[in-house]
């Protein structure tokens, strides 16, 4: 009989640590699963992102093209759930064009209400366009010869105002806001869901 009771004890025993175990463990994943989640979610992601200056000498050379794409650098800054925050460069496609040409070359950016992203795509008679391939992220360049964009990783290609014309890139390029402020032209760096024919944010930094 006592070595019965001792048995059901050392059972309850057992069952009440591996209890334990499980809801410590449940504690300790949730603790963890915040900042990394943290660390993908969006910053500022309700009131969009932050403003960053172009070149200036590169924004000139972009005042002066007529049918050339212009390459310039910007820079922001970039921070997680866990680093402190960084100072990046990127390069970005910029065109000069006609509001009018831009909105027939381009219906997949406007409706009959306007815009259908967040922002005028088109400012000052300018355009910017988000250097990565909406096909799966690859940086795409301009070749002057055949007066396309492509990306090299699987051949998308796009016209200059950034209209798909072939591969398997789902939409054409993405813009980006731009605007001008005392003299300083300043875009809003977005990073967009790739694979999808919709323009869905996943972050404001690179």
């Amino acid at each position: 009989m006592e070595q019965h009771e001792d048995k059901a004890e050392e059972l309850t025993r057992r069952r009440f640590m591996a209890n334990a175990v499980v809801s410590l463990s449940g504690v300790i994943g949730v603790a963890l699963a915040v900042p990394i989640v943290g660390g993908f979610v969006p910053t500022q992601a309700s009131t969009g992102g932050e403003w960053s200056p172009l070149s200036e000498d590169e924004f000139a050379a972009l005042q002066k093209a007529t049918e050339t794409p212009v390459k310039m650098t910007f820079s922001s800054a970039q921070r997680d759930a866990y680093l402190p925050e960084q100072e990046f460069e990127d390069d970005v496609w910029g065109i000069k064009t006609d509001p009018a040409r831009f909105r027939a070359a381009r219906p997949d950016l406007f409706n009959v209400r306007g815009a259908t992203v967040p922002y005028p795509p088109m400012n000052m008679g300018f355009v910017i366009f988000n250097p990565m391939c909406p096909h799966l992220g690859g940086r795409y360049n301009w070749i002057a010869s055949e007066g396309i964009f492509r990306c090299p990783l699987h051949g998308s290609t796009f016209n200059f105002d950034g209209a798909h014309l072939g591969g398997p890139a789902p939409r054409g390029l993405d813009p980006l806001p731009l605007r001008e402020r005392s003299g300083v032209a300043e875009i809003m760096w977005i990073r967009y869901r790739t694979t999808t024919p919709d323009r869905i944010v996943v972050s404001y930094q690179s």
